[in-house]
């Protein structure tokens, strides 16, 4: 992120995910890291595995032994792009967010999630990749 970028940003600290401790106490994010790490959070969290949000979450693992096909991706695309309009609300411009599926060249056997978005605040693309 650019220095000027920076500065219009609220310098907010979060806790990261995947929560970790030091000897300071839990580490921390900023907000551009913190945004991707609740993409993770949706990509790898599972329905009905939060108490008071059992709808939060796109559930990756239930789609490890399913073929690899088009099928698979676009009802990927649709679920996720769905669930992160709803995690991400306020964070980024939910016109803006753009998810693409399919397979990385060579591997066949991942299932590659590419995820873009603008943040609200600063107006700055970010695109992120996942192979899952």
């Amino acid at each position: 992120m650019t220095r000027a970028l920076e500065t219009r940003l609220p310098r907010v600290r979060y806790m990261r995910f995947p929560f970790a401790m030091t000897r300071q106490g839990a580490e921390t994010s900023e907000r551009a890291d913190h945004i991707r790490e609740q993409i993770m959070q949706v990509i790898f969290t599972s329905a009905g595995e939060r108490v008071f949000r059992p709808e939060f979450g796109f559930g990756a693992r239930q789609h490890v032994f399913e073929p690899n096909s088009i099928t698979l991706w676009e009802a990927v695309r649709s679920r996720l792009h769905g669930s992160l309009v709803e995690a991400l609300a306020g964070e980024v411009d939910p016109k803006t967010l753009r998810v693409a599926v399919g397979a990385p060249a060579g591997s066949p056997e991942q299932l590659l999630v590419t995820i873009t978005y603008v943040l609200a605040a600063i107006q700055k693309e970010e695109t992120h990749e996942f192979r899952l």
